[in-house]
């Protein structure tokens, strides 16, 4: 026999005395166990990309103030060190009289502290042969690497025009060309009296634009974007000597004394 309305008014009313109202208490503990999830998830991607200079300058700072910071006599310059000189070089340095900027430029990443140099004063045009105002930036730069105790980058950067046709005969592409200055570069070191086992030289031809973004993907259609005009390239014509950033512990001063070359 089914139910009269009045019976199934009666029973709706009955299961809702019986029925806590808002969600079940679980659900609290739940949100805020996936809330702690996220927020640990979103700090190991911070400190996968952390910047280990601005890291040491922080440091640093938070060391002056309270007084703690400890000199320690053997420990050689930190990559915080580094970038101050760097800076403080470039700041003594007049600008180009055509461009009105300086042709050197410091920059910092997770990889470490990076000294960019325009090719357009360091390499005479299509050639890895350097003009004499590379070599009075290099001497300049010289202090900072001895003082130092880091790895050294040589990298070497084109802008996206083809080779003429008569200098592809000794370098094929940009590919070679920029490999050629950067090795040019670690060849002049070593006159200079840095240890050999302190460099590395690496050429990536136009394929990593100076203004490219660290979130925007590497494309062909990426480089062209970034040597669209004249300005561009020649920011992108560059050579870097990068202070890489150490894997393992903290760098200490070398025992032994720079190569002679």
């Amino acid at each position: 026999m089914a139910a009269t309305p009045q019976e199934v008014k009666k029973f709706i009313n009955k299961g809702k005395d019986q029925v806590d109202e808002g969600l079940p208490g679980w659900f609290g503990t739940f949100a805020d166990m996936m809330t702690l999830l996220f927020a640990f998830f979103v700090l190991l991607a911070a400190i996968s990309t952390i910047d280990p200079v601005k890291l040491q300058n922080m440091a640093d700072g938070m060391g002056k103030s309270v007084g703690k910071k400890k000199e320690i006599e053997n420990q050689a310059m930190s990559l915080g060190d580094i970038q101050k000189a760097a800076q403080k070089m470039i700041e003594e340095m007049e600008k180009d009289s055509e461009t009105g900027e300086k042709p050197v430029e410091v920059t910092t990443s997770p990889k470490g502290v990076t000294i960019g140099i325009s090719s357009d004063i360091s390499f005479r045009s299509g050639s890895a042969e350097t003009k004499p105002e590379f070599m009075a930036i290099l001497k300049k730069i010289l202090p900072t690497i001895q003082e130092s105790a880091f790895q050294i980058a040589i990298e070497g950067h084109t802008d996206s025009d083809p080779l003429p046709a008569a200098l592809k005969v000794k370098y094929p592409s940009n590919w070679e060309l920029s490999g050629a200055r950067a090795a040019a570069v670690v060849r002049l070191l070593i006159g200079l009296g840095i240890n050999p086992t302190r460099l590395e030289a690496v050429g990536y031809g136009e394929f990593v634009p100076r203004d490219r973004k660290n979130t925007e993907l590497l494309s062909q259609d990426l480089v062209q974007k970034y040597n669209s005009n004249p300005q561009q390239k020649a920011r992108n014509r560059r050579v870097e000597i990068t202070f890489l950033a150490p894997r393992g512990g903290p760098v200490g001063r070398e025992s032994t004394t720079e190569g002679e070359g």
